[in-house]
């Protein structure tokens, strides 16, 4: 599966953006869809995931601050982004049972 993500950009503290990653294949039976993210000198995190049920996973940094959704009729899912802030910028990677992984987009919070 080939994953596609996009909608990282500059934004201001307390601002939001809507990263997508849309797939090559249908995601209706992917048991996880994922958001990774990596900042400068840190490790890679998980910050949010579906998975199978409908179980939703928020990293305790981003909890109440982001939602993760997804459109099966799109082969895409998203990550809403609120309430951004500096220690949110990083590179964000989408990853479908964290074998296939898009490019990653990059979010910047920054006045």
């Amino acid at each position: 599966v080939q994953l596609q993500a996009s909608g990282g950009g500059l934004v201001q503290p307390g601002g939001s953006l809507r990263l997508s990653c849309t797939a090559s294949e249908s995601i209706a039976s992917v048991n996880v869809l994922a958001w990774f993210r990596q900042a400068p000198g840190k490790k890679r995190e998980m910050v949010s995931s579906i998975s199978t049920g409908e179980t939703l996973y928020y990293s305790a940094s981003v909890k109440g601050r982001f939602t993760i959704s997804r459109d099966n009729a799109k082969n895409t899912f998203y990550l809403q982004m609120d309430s951004l802030q500096p220690e949110d910028t990083a590179l964000y990677y989408c990853s479908t049972d964290f074998t296939s992984w898009g490019q990653g987009t990059l979010v910047t919070v920054s006045s």
